[in-house]
């Protein structure tokens, strides 16, 4: 017996990117201030005075739907809307907070890039990211972040995304399915058995009238099919094994019950002292 995936499947896992067995790599780490949110940008949200003008401009400026007509445009919305609230909360410049928005959004099309697990690649990547602005290494890093600052990030980081990391996976990346096809060396496709027995039944009523006429002529046995042998041969075997474990748990049962038997047939004899006590020892 042989398993296997069919070729249609592998041809479909080299075209859709979803349909790979491993997570597809992640890009060097980089600088990104000023990546998605230039400063015009974020001197329009720094001129918001309510919740909801923030949220409008953020939506336009990020190419967002409404949140009644996307789910997943709603939570991108709310994730990105939050952190602009935990920016202002800490006092930050403008370049610190379109770097911070420039991270959130780099690690969430890291989660995104495939439905499997990779929580700890991802988590390597923001690292790596977070670091690039927290070190003067021209032009790999700068320094934008002082240490306090970036210790405040990464444990709002951990404590909104990666902590709903398998939520944001499940929301915005397809759900995987594996299709395994059996296939049994020496026997036709399982396609063709389904046209083979509407054949053998069309075969069966032709015979019918055939019988009725030449009563006398002696019928050729018509050998049984494949599938048919294999049914029989795994039904033999089943019952067997039954046969076998039905016959193992009787034994077991009885050996069970002569051990019972055994130990109360001497919980019911009388108590009888040892024999020399209780007797005067002679001289």
């Amino acid at each position: 017996m042989e398993m296997g995936v069919p070729t249609e499947s592998v041809a479909a896992a080299d075209e859709d990117p979803a349909a790979n067995l491993f997570p597809p790599p992640l890009p060097q780490p980089r600088i990104c201030m000023w990546k998605y949110l230039d400063i015009h940008s974020m001197q329009q949200l720094e001129k918001t005075a309510s919740t909801e003008e923030m949220r409008q401009l953020l939506a336009e400026l990020l190419g967002l739907s409404q949140p009644s007509q996307s789910l997943r445009d709603a939570i991108v919305l709310d994730l990105f809307h939050h952190a602009l609230i935990f920016c202002r909360q800490q006092g930050f410049s403008l370049e610190q907070t379109s770097t911070v928005c420039a991270l959130l959004q780099d690690l969430h099309k890291a989660c995104t890039a495939t439905p499997l697990g990779n929580v700890e690649e991802c988590y390597r990547y923001f690292s790596s990211l977070l670091f690039c602005h927290g070190i003067r290494r021209p032009p790999f890093s700068i320094d934008l972040f002082k240490e306090e600052q970036l210790l405040a990030v990464a444990d709002y980081v951990v404590n909104t995304y990666f902590r709903h990391f398998k939520l944001y996976k499940y929301a915005f990346t397809p759900q995987v399915r594996l299709d395994l096809s059996l296939t049994y060396i020496g026997l036709q496709p399982p396609k063709l058995w389904a046209e083979q027995k509407e054949s053998e039944e069309a075969e069966e009523q032709a015979a019918i009238p055939q019988e009725e006429e030449l009563e006398t002529e002696a019928q050729p046995e018509q050998e049984p099919s494949q599938a048919s042998v294999l049914r029989t041969y795994i039904k033999t075997q089943l019952s067997r094994e039954l046969g076998q474990l039905q016959q193992l748990v009787e034994e077991r049962l009885k050996a069970s019950e002569d051990r019972l038997n055994s130990k109360l047939t001497m919980l019911e004899r009388p108590f009888q002292p040892p024999p020399g006590k209780g007797k005067n020892k002679t001289k």
